[in-house]
C-alpha cells in the first residue's frame, strides 16, 4: 500500500478510502489500454485535488492487466468530507476514454449518471461519436493522440487527457497538476505540462 500524504488531505492507493457525501462527490472512470497511463493520469488528478485542500482516491482496477489490455482507473473527490467507499466507480459522473478504438469493445457509458459527461481522445465529429455510445450524455472531445505525438513525440495519451478532463470539468485548477507532474516525470516534466496545457485549449464541448 502506498499514501501520499499532505495538511489539509490524503491521497490514499489501494487503502484508507474515505467517504463523500454525495452532493459534494465526484466520480471519474478512466477507460485506457495498459500502458497508456490510465493509472498515473488518476494519481495526479487526485494529488491535484488534495493540494487545494480537498480529499480525493486513486485506485486501478484489479485484474491481471498486460499491456495493450483494457484497463480501468478511478477517482473520487470531496472538497469538504473524507471518502470512506473502497468500490470500484459503477455509476460514474465522468468517464474518460483515452483510446478511442474501446468505443467498439466496451460501453465506457455503462453506468454513467443522468446528465453525466462522456470524455473522449478522437478527431471524428461529434455525430460519429454518438453512434457508438450506448447512452445520451454530454460529451467533450480532443485529438489526444495528434497532440501527445506533437508534443511529447510518443502517443501516449495520459497527461494530454488530464487537460481534457481539467478543461471540461473544472474538478481541479490547471496550475494544482504541475508540482504533480514535475514530481512525476521530472526531466520530461516540461513536455507533459505543454502537452496537457495544450489540450486543455484544444477540447471541444458539446451538451
Amino acid at each position: 500500500m502506498r499514501a501520499f500524504e499532505s495538511l489539509q488531505g490524503r491521497f490514499a492507493y489501494l487503502g484508507d478510502y474515505e467517504v463523500m457525501a454525495k452532493n459534494q462527490l465526484m466520480e471519474i472512470r478512466w477507460h485506457g489500454r495498459g500502458g497508456q497511463g490510465a493509472v498515473t493520469s488518476a494519481e495526479l488528478v487526485a494529488q491535484a485535488a488534495i493540494s487545494e485542500g480537498k480529499y480525493a482516491q486513486a485506485f486501478p482496477s484489479f485484474g491481471p492487466e498486460r499491456r495493450g489490455a483494457p484497463v480501468l482507473a478511478f477517482v473520487r473527490i470531496d472538497s469538504q468530507e473524507p471518502i470512506r467507499i473502497r468500490a470500484e466507480i459503477t455509476e460514474p459522473d465522468v468517464v474518460v476514454v483515452l483510446d478511442p478504438g474501446l468505443l467498439t469493445i466496451v460501453n465506457v457509458a455503462s453506468g454513467l449518471k443522468k446528465g453525466g459527461l462522456v470524455i473522449i481522445n478522437t478527431k471524428k465529429p461529434f455525430a460519429e461519436i454518438e453512434k457508438n455510445l450506448k447512452a445520451k450524455c454530454k460529451l467533450a472531445k480532443v485529438d489526444a493522440t495528434g497532440i501527445a505525438r506533437e508534443t511529447l513525440g510518443v502517443p501516449i495519451t495520459n497527461t494530454t487527457m488530464v487537460g481534457a478532463l481539467l478543461k471540461a470539468t473544472d474538478v481541479v485548477k490547471l496550475e494544482s497538476l504541475v508540482e504533480p507532474l514535475n514530481h512525476r516525470f521530472s526531466r520530461l516534466a516540461e513536455r507533459n505540462i505543454n502537452a496537457m496545457k495544450r489540450a486543455y485549449e484544444e477540447t471541444e464541448l458539446k451538451e
